[in-house]
């Protein structure tokens, strides 16, 4: 018996080490896949770190001297002893989106105005003390929001209210230097921006770009090695990082605007309007072709939750949108015609057609439909007319038989979604 048990006993702890080897295992696989993506966090947050310190370097040094200047010009030419609000209003413009600053000057001075006028008023009719000032406050905010201004004027007269109502005791004509300062330092901002110190727009919106582009053709090729290997693990993540692209794209439109605003006030930048205009044009695509590479993710998710074949030539042609976008950012950035951006966009075009052609489920049909999408969004990007992208979208696609896996027929212009998936 003590023999029998003895050959029992190291089969269990056999099996025992086993299961808990398995567990060790699984343990150390979910730890190591754990620290990867802390590591990959890190990374990535650093790199947007040192991104947003390169995009705003310019702006600093801007800021920098139309505070120095204000400051200088308020002292010394005006003989304001206390130019505080010049180089505050000079930041504050500066400090405004880009794109707004000449809108952003006249709004400082506005609520400037209002906010003398309403303090000097009741000041003069009420005196001063803490009921007064929060009079003066609600005052000017309802005057301002009543004649319809902007949120930037109505913070802008509350708190030059606050300022003529708490400093007006103590220094005499408050009111004329804080107006006099709002024009100084609104106008050395703009000087600043259009004349001495005007920034590269092409420059500045390539590197705005930049993040954008990068996120949408990473995210598109980890879908296409996501098909190719089942991985709906892969695609989701895919998904998930595509989705959070709202700061991309606004800082994407906000560089636009700014050097369209640089282009139109400084003389230095006049000669790059043509190129300005280009990119401005461009911008509405990119962002439709960010939203439909979105539905195309998620199509691919479902697709494979749901077993449908993946032919082949699909993740192929969703690679070559990927190389689309690279081209695009890299024919953008040096000034070059797109041309190969065209060509890879029709190439993933034609794949998708050859992918069709071998057979697709209702899913797959989809990512075919906004390959398709996609593919003419990045064309109308490059400079191609929304018809003229149409032709050759479907001059790439071919004139396909119906797929034998009974989905719909894709169109660029977006997925035609049937009542029912079809049966097979």
């Amino acid at each position: 018996m003590a023999v029998a048990r003895g050959s029992r006993r190291p089969s269990f702890l056999r099996r025992a080490g086993l299961r808990n080897g398995r567990l060790a295992d699984i343990d150390s696989a979910r730890i190591a896949e754990a620290m990867d993506q802390v590591r990959d966090r890190s990374k990535a947050t650093l790199h947007d770190r040192l991104h947003r310190v390169r995009m705003a370097a310019g702006l600093a040094v801007q800021a920098g001297l139309a505070a120095a200047l204000a400051y200088l010009v308020s002292h010394r030419l005006l003989g304001n002893p206390q130019p505080v609000f010049a180089p505050i209003s000079a930041v504050g413009t500066l400090a405004a989106s880009v794109g707004q600053r000449f809108r952003r000057t006249v709004e400082l001075i506005v609520g400037v105005a209002i906010g003398v006028g309403i303090g000097d008023l009741l000041i003069h009719l009420l005196g001063t003390g803490a009921w007064q000032l929060g009079a003066v406050v609600t005052a000017a905010i309802l005057l301002t929001i009543f004649a319809g201004a902007s949120v930037a004027i109505v913070i802008q007269a509350a708190a030059t209210a606050v300022l003529i109502v708490t400093l007006s005791p103590s220094t005499e004509d408050l009111e004329i230097p804080r107006f006099i300062d709002a024009f100084v330092g609104g106008g050395i901002a703009l000087l600043v921006t259009a004349i001495l110190l005007p920034l590269n727009p092409l420059r500045v919106i390539n590197r705005a770009a930049r993040p954008a582009l990068d996120l949408l053709a990473a995210q598109l090729d980890a879908t296409a090695e996501g098909l190719r290997n089942l991985d709906r693990g892969g695609v989701q993540r895919a998904l998930d990082r595509l989705r959070n692209n709202k700061e991309e794209l606004a800082n994407f439109a906000e560089a636009i605007e700014g050097a369209k605003e640089t282009a139109t006030l400084s003389p230095a930048r006049w000669h790059r309007r043509d190129e300005l205009t280009h990119y401005a044009e461009a911008a509405d695509p990119i962002d439709r072709a960010m939203r439909n590479s979105g539905t195309l993710i998620r199509r691919s998710v479902t697709l494979i939750e749901d077993e449908e074949p993946v032919p082949g030539p699909m993740p192929d042609a969703i690679s070559h949108l990927a190389e689309s976008v690279r081209l695009l950012k890299h024919e953008f950035a040096v000034g070059d015609e797109p041309e190969q951006s065209r060509e890879r966009s029709l190439r993933a075009v034609s794949e998708a057609g050859r992918a069709y052609a071998e057979g697709v489920g209702f899913s797959g049909s989809v990512v075919i439909a906004q390959v398709r999408t996609t593919a003419s969004d990045l064309l109308v990007a490059s400079g191609i007319e929304q018809d003229e992208a149409n032709r050759l979208i479907r001059k790439s696609f071919g004139e396909q038989e119906a797929p034998r896996g009974g989905g719909p027929e894709p169109d660029e212009s977006g997925p035609k979604q049937p009542t029912a998936p079809p049966v097979g």
